[in-house]
């Protein structure tokens, strides 16, 4: 890929990340910050990252909900 595409492509990846933290936030009534923290320890980030599966596809609510499950099970554990 160019440095272009790239820019362009983590850009975008960005504007996602913000609003799966966003969906997080108003899905299950926690702060923006809190969302935060759950979005960027979530196993699935390095995935989102590195395009496996085209996660980066998936619905912002979708990922929202995965992560959070995610979450919910490491909380148990």
């Amino acid at each position: 890929m160019n440095n272009k595409h790239d820019e362009a492509f983590h850009t975008i990846l960005e504007a996602k990340y913000a609003r799966i933290i966003n969906e997080i936030s108003n899905m299950h009534s926690v702060s923006i910050e809190k969302a935060m923290d759950i979005f960027y320890n979530s196993p699935i980030l390095p995935l989102l990252e590195e395009g496996v599966a085209d996660l980066h596809c998936r619905s912002d609510k979708y990922l929202a909900e995965e992560i959070w499950r995610e979450h919910q099970a490491i909380d148990r554990d």
